[in-house]
């Protein structure tokens, strides 16, 4: 007599699945919700709706496969599997007082607390990627007096308005990006004190058509001062990624913004160790320049996730002064696939926090 294969078991069986891409367990509840919506069993034969919480697009397919051969290793009387597999990305748990913008479910801030570790880079690349695994996404550049994201997605001229006043983003690569360096032009300077630098982040947040998106990603300016400060008391923030290189005077202004955040009740991701190594374009050998492990030992000492390792490549370089991130430019690089991997990991680690509500409440619009 065969073996009765049960639902319970089943269950049990795809909560300890590892998605490989994200290191983490899909897990039999997140948040409460129960990623396995049914089990049928006839006979030998299994077949799995699975809606996970974050976006997997890209490797919906693969993914399917993996779970099916995971569950016939696992349970030997099971002898076909199919899977429906989904996802639906939610709105999560911003910081005490704040409330989430219309029409935007999550926003993520990428900061460093110090400049030229390529910030703007791993913003504009985690933004794509997260746009490759099937979410719909925009970039918001905070960076009011060195805004880069215009070179970096390849815009020119002005955004329109709309009728009742609201800025439209521009867009490119099935990006919504909006940048102060959209509305003063490339050489135009934002000579402002802090408290009109402030008001013009939240105008640029605010009064922009968003439309609807699973993600917002905010380009950070270095330090943490008006803007980061504005951003904790004002914007309904979802979570934090730092970007750092390895060598030790980066990784002390990366260890502040890991406090500033921490002290305004922001949750960070994790890490990002960007230029952790030089990759030769010629033959492919890597070579730690900048020192080594430091953005891992930091990501150790906080008790947070470190989300990847970038290299230092000419390649990352040329597609975004070219407006063709690495992303974009090759996706089946292998910087590219590290910058897909970041991606995977912070929408997985993000879909883990405690969830939110939606806002419906009136849009804001520019008065004349």
């Amino acid at each position: 007599m065969s073996e009765v294969i049960q639902e319970s078991e089943v269950r049990n069986t795809v909560a300890a699945f590892v998605d490989a891409a994200t290191g983490l367990a899909i897990g039999f509840h997140q948040n409460g919700i129960d990623c396995v919506r049914g089990v049928g069993i006839d006979g030998a034969n299994v077949a799995l709706e699975i809606l996970l919480p974050y976006p997997v697009a890209d490797r919906r397919e693969q993914l399917s496969q993996d779970i099916a051969a995971f569950i016939k290793e696992h349970l030997p009387a099971v002898e076909q599997v199919m899977v429906n597999l989904s996802w639906r990305v939610r709105t999560h748990k911003v910081q005490d007082k704040q409330t989430p913008i219309p029409g935007i479910k999550n926003i993520i801030v990428v900061g460093s607390g110090k400049g030229g570790v390529g910030k703007s880079t791993v913003t504009a690349n985690l933004a794509l990627s997260l746009r490759k695994l099937g979410a719909s996404v925009g970039v918001l550049d905070a960076d009011i007096h060195g805004p880069s994201q215009p070179r970096m997605f390849g815009l020119e001229g002005q955004p329109d308005i709309t009728e009742d006043k609201k800025i439209i983003p521009m867009e490119n690569h099935g990006i919504k990006v909006m940048s102060i360096g959209l509305l003063l032009g490339d050489d135009a300077p934002a000579v402002w004190r802090g408290p009109m630098v402030s008001s013009a982040l939240q105008q640029l947040l605010t009064q922009t058509d968003w439309g609807h998106l699973d993600y917002l990603v905010i380009d950070l300016p270095p330090g943490t001062g008006d803007i980061q400060l504005t951003l904790a008391q004002k914007v309904p923030v979802s979570g934090a990624v730092i970007v750092t290189t390895p060598q030790e005077v980066a990784l002390l202004d990366a260890r502040r913004a890991v406090m500033m955040f921490r002290k305004v009740g922001i949750t960070t991701l994790g890490v990002v160790e960007n230029m952790s190594t030089f990759a030769c374009p010629k033959c492919g050998h890597e070579e730690a320049i900048f020192d080594q492990g430091g953005g891992a030992q930091m990501a150790k000492d906080y008790e947070l996730p470190l989300l990847g390792q970038l290299p230092l490549h000419s390649s990352i370089r040329a597609g975004t002064d070219e407006g063709q991130p690495s992303v974009v430019a090759d996706a089946q690089s292998a910087q590219s696939q590290r910058f897909i991997e970041i991606a995977a990991r912070s929408s997985a680690l993000l879909s883990r926090q405690a969830l939110g509500v939606q806002s419906t409440g009136v849009k804001l619009s520019i008065k004349s």
